[in-house]
Order: C-alpha cells, then sequence, then structure tokens
C-alpha cells in the first residue's frame, strides 16, 4: 500500500525523519512529493491522488471549506520561520535590521529563492523586495527554483562567491553546504503555521489519520525542533 503525502518543502525533513518508522508500523510505503505549497495545491485540485497533504495554515483552511480536507482533521505541526542563508565558508552578512539587510541584498552576486508566486516563502520574499526598493535592482540577480530546497541545494553547488539564500529557515537547516545567518529581521519576519490534514478523496483514511497524529504528536516534538519548527 503506497500513502501518498503532498507537502511543502519546509515538512519534508520532518516527514522523511518518521518514514522508516511509519513505513514499519503501517506495512505501507510513504510517496512524499515535496515542494512549494501552491505547487501541491493545484496537484490536488487537478485530481492527483493524495491521502495526506501538509500545508500551509491558510491553504488547510481553504482546502477543509472547500471539501478537500476531511473536518477536524487538520493538527497544527508548529511554526517556521523565513531566514537568509550563504554558502559555507562564505563571509557573514548583516541581515539583523531592514537596513542592514537591505545593503547586504544589494550587495550580493545572485540571489537563490524559491517561486515567488507559489511558494509561501518565494511570495513573502517578492514582497520584501518590494518594499526594499531591491526588486528592479536585484531582478537580474534572482535565481528562482521551484521550491527552497532546490533553490538552497542549487546554491551550495553553484560555487558563485556573493550569493545569498532566502527561504524558509527548515530547508536552509536541511541542506548540506549552507549555513543560516538569522531569520527575517522583525519588520520583515515570517512566520507560517504548517499544518498535517487528510484529504477527503483519500483511499486510506485511517492510515492517513495515524500519519497525521504521527506528524504533529508529542513522540515528534523533538524532531520538528531539531528541523526548524518552533513549537
Amino acid at each position: 500500500m503506497n500513502l501518498i503525502v503532498f507537502s511543502g518543502g519546509a515538512a519534508q525533513a520532518v516527514v522523511t525523519g518518521l518514514q522508516p518508522a511509519f513505513e514499519k508500523a503501517e506495512a505501507c510505503t510513504l510517496a512524499g512529493t515535496f515542494g512549494a505549497v501552491g505547487t501541491m495545491r493545484d496537484k490536488l485540485l487537478a485530481g492527483e491522488a493524495c491521502d495526506v497533504l501538509v500545508l500551509s495554515e491558510s491553504l488547510i483552511k481553504q482546502l477543509t471549506e472547500q471539501g478537500h480536507v476531511v473536518v477536524g482533521s487538520a493538527r497544527a505541526l508548529g511554526h517556521v520561520a523565513t531566514g537568509v542563508a550563504v554558502p559555507d565558508g562564505a563571509p557573514s552578512i548583516r541581515v539583523d535590521s531592514s537596513e542592514a539587510l537591505r545593503d547586504s541584498l544589494a550587495s550580493s552576486t545572485a540571489l537563490f529563492v524559491p517561486d515567488l508566486r507559489k511558494s509561501t516563502a518565494g511570495i513573502h520574499i517578492a514582497g520584501v523586495l518590494k518594499k526594499l526598493g531591491l526588486d528592479d535592482e536585484l531582478a537580474e540577480r534572482i535565481r528562482e527554483f521551484p521550491n527552497g530546497a532546490t533553490a538552497m541545494r542549487e546554491m551550495a553547488q553553484s560555487g558563485i562567491a556573493g550569493a545569498i539564500g532566502a527561504t524558509q529557515v527548515t530547508e536552509i537547516m536541511g541542506t548540506p553546504g549552507i549555513r543560516l545567518i538569522a531569520e527575517l529581521p522583525a519588520e520583515h519576519a515570517l512566520s507560517t503555521v504548517y499544518v498535517a490534514a487528510v484529504c477527503s478523496a483519500s483511499e486510506h483514511p485511517e492510515q492517513a489519520r495515524r500519519l497525521v497524529d504521527r506528524l504533529s504528536n508529542e513522540a515528534s516534538a523533538d524532531l520538528r525542533r531539531r528541523s526548524g519548527f518552533a513549537l
């Protein structure tokens, strides 16, 4: 039996971290797809089979209202902040104020980001760039990828001096070869609640409920914290 999971990239480390024990206990295989939350929503709405969703709280609410999520099945995993990263070995940068963030971004040679239209962090980062007056200035330096995990992996492998990455801290912490500088400063901060829920069309609703429980219960709290969630 395959249990199909559509998850935002922010929760990938938690899902995959629980996968071996869950598969053994349930005698099943978790088939996870990870990416921008908007892309995961679109896959579901296009009719692709799915048992469990792990998306932003706002999207889970919308999908529940539309009848795509089992009412009462949603469980919060915690908050995920958006942060800034640089490749390992690169000089540190300042991002502790709006002015420092603007100066650091303006001095970058490349900015690695997730989808600026469909990912939670990407949509927010696009807004931050606009507020800082950098959207036009940095347009040709932006390296955009389908999700934050891919963006961070590509930055780690790029070898570009002066590169900066921005996405959710869980995707930064889960990528070898880069390091988290800090969360975005308070005036530009974004903390997103991620929620797991059972799809209404799930072919394995009981197993799906048990996965949602494992993702959100106290037994997984340490894994979630180590992955970058704030509980």
